[in-house]
């Protein structure tokens, strides 16, 4: 599968979106919100989904075969990061896009 695959696209996509949304949320919503927001498992949970996405779409874009294993990986951690941004309120965006790269992330790692 090449990157110019459409369903490798599409996860890229997800991936990328999902890894600006949650760097955002974590650097402009959770720093300022605070509480809850800033607990260090929310927190290091957040980073690491947005850069285990951040690392699937490059990945892919390379085309190396070894995306499908930073697929697995990101479709739990956004799966976690999900959960955790539901747990916390408020954060209705960063749950909805990391539930869509998760998704799109278990199709790539199949």
């Amino acid at each position: 599968m090449s990157p110019n695959d459409p369903a490798m696209q599409a996860c890229i996509d997800a991936c990328l979106s999902c890894y600006r949304t949650c760097l955002g949320e974590a650097s402009n919503h959770c720093l300022v919100a605070g509480g809850k927001h800033v607990e260090p498992e929310h927190v290091r949970l957040m980073l690491a989904c947005a850069e285990t996405c951040r690392t699937s779409a490059h990945l892919m874009l390379l085309g190396t075969p070894e995306h499908r294993h930073a697929c697995a990986a990101c479709a739990a951690l956004c799966e976690a990061c999900a959960a955790s941004c539901e747990r916390v309120g408020g954060m209705e965006s960063c749950v909805a896009e990391c539930r869509r790269c998760a998704e799109s992330c278990r199709k790539m790692a199949g």
